[in-house]
């Protein structure tokens, strides 16, 4: 599966539509971000079951915003809509393949229980 270009337009609409996403935020003028760019390509052949996608920060600087992205290349890779993953930096193919192996073990309820207790936590710990 070829990569997808993320805008305003369809950033929501993949994250929902799809149970995985990878997100490459990067930028032309990156040096780094240029060499990460056939690695994450060839692994998105390999991986059908998972979308990956790409966020030019130049032109969609909102949705970089949003993220607080800072450095690039950054990575994040999305379950159900949740980040599981965020870093900065290009990776090796061999990296990112463990990475995405351990994501998709992830037990998402678990996840979900985790988040909802944070928030819990946080609110209590607010009043």
């Amino acid at each position: 599966m070829a990569t997808v270009n993320l805008d305003k337009t369809n950033f929501d609409e993949v994250l929902h539509s799809n149970d995985m996403v990878i997100v490459d935020f990067w930028a032309p003028w990156c040096g780094p971000c240029r060499s990460f760019a056939p690695i994450y390509e060839n692994l998105s052949e390999k991986h059908d079951d998972i979308v990956f996608a790409k966020v030019n920060t130049e032109e969609e600087q909102e949705i970089a915003a949003h993220f607080q992205i800072r450095s690039i290349p950054t990575l994040m890779i999305f379950r159900d809509q949740i980040v599981i993953f965020a870093q900065p930096g290009a990776l090796p193919e061999s990296a990112l393949t463990e990475i995405l192996g351990k994501a998709k073990a992830l037990d998402m309820e678990q996840v979900r229980n985790e988040i909802a207790a944070q928030q819990k936590a946080a609110g209590s710990s607010d009043a």
